[in-house]
Parts: C-alpha cells; sequence; structure tokens
C-alpha cells in the first residue's frame, strides 16, 4: 500500500469519527450515548446553569418528576373538592351547559343535581378536606398542594388524554416526559431519562409517551402495560446468558462499529442516532436495571407501607415502589399509570360512581406511601409528585342515573415536592363543583409551571419542526407562581 494510500484512510478514519461524534452529539441523555461524548447540546435555547447532563434555564426547585396517572378522570366533588350544596339540593333538576349537550344541540340541558356518597373530613394541621375515599392522602394532606380550577381541552378520554400528555388533543406531538428529558436530560446514564410503568394500549398509547418529532433518543421506555400484573412488568431480554461475558462484549463492539459506521455515511440521522444510543444504553443497562426494578431487597416495613403483599394494594404498590426506585437512581421522568381496562379506563363511572371505591382503595395507600417513602429518604424536596387525570367528573348524575359526566370545565389534581406550596388548596371552582371561576389553571398552565420547577422555561424549551418552533405549550401557558413556596 502507497504511503499516500495510508494516509487518505487515515484522513478518511478522522473524517468519519468526526462526523459520528458531530451527529451524536444531540443524544441528551435518555439514552447513554451523549453522556459518554460529555457535550452540550444546541437543539434547546438553555440557559447558564448545569443540571444533571444538561444545562437549565434558571436554578430548579425539582430535579425529576413522578406523574401519577389516574386515567379515566376521578370525580373532584368526590375526592378534594367539597360541595356541600349537592347534598343539601341533592335531586334538584338544574340546567348547565354542558359540553356534550352543547355540542349536540347547541344549547345545555336539565340536569339532576347528586350529593357526593362519601363524606369529607379535614386532615393534618392544614385541615385540608378530603374524602373517606382517601384516607392515606389525607394523611400526607400537609404535604399536597391541591388545585381545585383545573381546566382542560376535549371531552372525550382519547383528545384529553392526548392533550394531558402532549399538549395537543389531535396532532402527533411530544409528550411531557419526552420534552423533559430533551430540556434536560437523565442523571444518569445508565438508565432511560423517561419511563412510563404500566401504560394502557387505548386512548392515545404509546403517543402518550412518543418523542413525535423529537430525536429518537427521547421517546420513553415502556415498563410493563396496562393488564399485566407489575410482579411481571420487566424489561425483557436485558441479559444474554447463553453467551459469556467476552463473548457479549465482542458482540457488542462489532454492532456498535457497523452502526458508526452506517451513521456516519448518512449524515444527520435521528434514527440511526437513537440506534447508536439504545444499544450503548442497553449494554449499560444490564448492570443497572435489574437491580432498580428488583424490589425483592426492600425491607418488610417498606413493602408494608406500599401495601405490597396484599390486595388490592399490591399491584399499584408494587408499580409506585419501582417508581421510587427508579427516580432514585437517576431517571428523570417517571409515569406511573393507574388504566385497568384499555376500554374503559379506570375513573370512568358513568352509570356506577360507587365503583370510584374500587379504584380509591387500590391506590390510596400506594400513593401515600410513595409520598412518605420520598420525604423519608430527602427526596420529595427535589421531586415533583403530581396526582389527577385527563379530566373530572359532573356535580350531576348523567341522564339521571347513578353516574357522573365527563368534566373538562373544573375538576382537581394535586401537587407533592418539588417547591410547590404545601397543605393548601388553590383556586376554586362554583358552588357546584362544574367549573372553575377562581385562580383557573388550564392544563397548558400547569405543564408550564411543572416545567418552572425544574429550572425550565417553557416559552425557551423549543424544537424546529417543519418550518417552525414547538412547544410543549404551543402559544398558550402561563406560569402559575402563586403555586409555588
Amino acid at each position: 500500500m502507497r504511503k499516500s494510500d495510508t494516509n487518505m484512510q487515515n484522513h478518511d478514519s478522522i473524517s468519519s469519527r468526526r462526523i459520528l461524534l458531530r451527529s451524536t452529539a444531540c443524544g441528551f441523555g435518555s439514552m447513554a450515548w451523549a453522556a459518554m461524548m460529555g457535550q452540550k447540546c444546541i437543539g434547546a435555547k438553555i440557559g447558564e446553569r448545569q443540571t444533571g447532563t444538561k444545562v437549565a434555564h434558571f436554578t430548579p426547585k425539582a430535579k425529576r418528576v413522578i406523574f401519577l396517572f389516574m386515567s379515566g378522570g376521578p370525580s373532584q366533588v368526590d375526592s378534594f373538592d367539597p360541595k356541600p350544596i349537592l347534598a343539601s339540593q341533592n335531586g334538584r333538576m338544574m340546567h348547565f351547559n354542558d359540553p356534550r349537550s352543547v355540542a349536540k344541540t347547541g344549547q345545555g340541558a336539565s340536569q339532576r343535581l347528586m350529593k357526593s356518597p362519601w363524606k369529607f373530613k379535614q386532615y393534618g394541621q392544614s385541615g385540608l378536606p378530603v374524602s373517606d375515599l382517601f384516607p392515606h392522602m389525607g394523611g400526607v394532606a400537609d404535604e399536597l398542594c391541591v388545585i381545585r380550577s383545573m381546566a382542560t381541552e376535549g371531552v372525550a378520554h382519547g383528545p384529553a388524554t392526548l392533550f394531558l400528555h402532549t399538549g395537543s388533543t389531535n396532532f402527533i406531538r411530544p409528550s411531557m416526559g419526552s420534552w423533559v428529558t430533551y430540556g434536560l436530560g437523565s442523571e444518569n446514564e445508565n438508565m432511560p431519562g423517561f419511563v412510563s410503568l404500566s401504560p394502557a394500549l387505548g386512548n392515545g398509547g404509546p403517543r402518550n409517551y412518543s418523542n413525535a418529532f423529537l430525536p429518537a433518543v427521547y421517546q420513553g421506555t415502556a415498563i410493563g402495560r396496562s393488564g399485566i400484573p407489575a410482579i411481571d412488568s420487566q424489561i425483557r431480554n436485558l441479559g444474554d446468558r447463553s453467551r459469556s461475558l467476552n463473548d457479549q462484549k465482542a458482540q457488542f463492539e462489532l454492532i456498535r462499529q457497523l452502526n458508526a459506521a452506517q451513521l456516519a455515511g448518512s449524515g444527520e440521522n435521528s434514527e440511526w442516532d437513537a440506534v447508536l444510543s439504545s444499544y450503548e444504553l442497553g449494554w449499560r443497562m444490564q448492570t443497572s436495571a435489574p437491580s432498580v426494578l428488583d424490589i425483592a431487597g426492600e425491607t418488610a416495613s417498606t413493602l408494608k407501607l406500599y401495601g405490597i403483599g396484599k390486595e388490592p394494594t399490591d399491584n399499584y404498590g408494587r408499580l409506585c415502589l419501582m417508581a421510587r426506585r427508579l427516580v432514585e437512581s437517576g431517571v428523570r421522568y417517571v409515569q406511573v399509570n393507574y388504566a385497568d381496562n384499555t376500554n374503559n379506563p379506570s375513573w370512568d363511572q358513568h352509570s356506577n360512581l360507587p365503583k370510584h371505591e374500587d379504584h380509591a382503595r387500590a391506590v390510596d395507600q400506594p400513593v401515600a406511601a410513595l409520598v412518605r417513602d420520598l420525604k423519608a429518604r430527602g427526596l420529595l424536596e427535589d421531586t415533583i409528585v403530581w396526582w389527577g387525570g385527563e379530566f373530572g367528573r359532573t356535580p350531576y348524575a348523567q341522564d339521571n342515573g347513578t353516574g357522573r359526566d365527563h368534566n373538562p370545565a373544573g375538576f382537581s389534581v394535586w401537587l407533592a415536592g418539588g417547591g410547590f406550596k404545601s397543605g393548601v388548596a388553590y383556586g376554586a371552582t362554583d358552588e357546584y363543583g362544574f367549573q372553575a371561576i377562581e385562580n383557573r389553571v388550564h392544563m397548558h398552565d400547569l405543564h408550564a409551571s411543572i416545567l418552572h420547577q425544574l429550572g425550565i422555561d417553557h416559552l425557551q424549551l423549543t424544537y424546529r419542526h417543519a418550518g417552525r418552533d414547538f412547544r410543549l405549550t404551543d402559544v398558550h401557558g402561563e406560569v402559575v407562581h402563586g403555586l409555588f413556596a
């Protein structure tokens, strides 16, 4: 071989490596490749302070989020927003401009008021009222910031669920977890930045944890799915017991070289970037993920705290404990789904409101345990725990029956930790609990406020796609400073 040929090969090799480095430098932190490269990315407009593997816009109050998604829409007037007038006027017919009637006829309809089957009690030093549905959550009332004035878009489960997760009712948009990991990355290069535990297949399905047009490395990692017991919800094929560790290393290195060569020849390519990153992350996860997902090492008192080993709390208790272990290991955004049926979301009681009690018994103790456990470990201070569904329910009986219809105009969610106020109720619905009338918080506002506590300016967290800049809050959203401690 001539010396000139050797020089040419060296030049090509160096060029290929430069292309590879340039192409993979923006694989932010939900996968390990970017962490290995130690690069700052320029996809988002970034600030001046470093958070995890990325740069935040300003000093954050929180580092991570656990979203406890109650699919189907829990009733606010039966949980965190007491309305005594419903008891005193139970059975009275009133006119409501409910979205379904307005959509069908252009006007509202006469509906029968229905009192709550559950009593409310004041809890803690704050005296925050919580219904008998959630006595364990009542026990941590002094940690909760209950927003009673939520409003959202979409009256059906599909559009409203998509809006909750992506800020859009119908267009394909990145999920909130993807936006957060795009903006901040992961705190642990050996674990994904965004995990969704037991997601449902319906009402958006994978779109609820999708990266959409963001680079593919920001898609959420789904563990299990609704209908599969949490005890069986693991990441399959993490290890290869048929080969020795040295053989696995050799195989992995060959695959990595082949993919790197392919990426170098294809220019900017998000899909190949994700392939490289997923192989890197998968290799690293073999030593980290199994221990994180295995709760066998937890103490008997911790398992008892979460209600593990007994019904009806065992399943959701396992998921909540797994969420604590995931954020403890550095996962940035964890969603814990409660959705036991993909075609009939759990809290969707149109004709059988007492069914709410079955679901409350399954989640109440595990959720409260998560809050207590995070606080005991010093994690609640910089972890946002978010509990809620895609909308609420009406204060009247649907079709004069025994259940409540969907209500996007006024409902409740709560937040704990992460610099939010504690032991308070923010905002208010009208006297019947139908519509937010005081300090209304739109879902865009909630997204903006959670991002703010993570050190992210929702106006600056953008990604250019199809000729325009997109963001989670679209062209809407105001940070609600009244929620912050």
